[in-house]
């Protein structure tokens, strides 16, 4: 799965290499919060334009531009 995305304004694609939403239970016997709230486990990949591999353009990302691209990833997949 990719998405469209900017980095520092520079247009390039997230591909998706992994993916996994958990629902929680909601249950009081939950073992921990993720069991209870869930959780979503992702990993990816920069890439340029092309689709190719852009690690001059990974090292731009900062842990703010990492979670945008955690949150808009769960917003594509969930078609939101």
């Amino acid at each position: 799965m990719e998405m469209e995305y900017r980095i520092s304004g520079i247009p390039c694609i997230i591909r998706v290499t992994h993916f996994e939403s958990v629902k929680g239970s909601f249950s009081r016997n939950a073992d921990s919060d993720l069991d209870y709230y869930g959780y979503v486990d992702a990993s990816w990949e920069v890439c340029d334009r092309r689709g190719r591999p852009a690690p001059w353009l990974e090292r731009k990302v900062t842990d703010r531009i990492e979670d945008e691209i955690y949150n808009a990833l769960i917003s594509f997949v969930r078609g939101n």
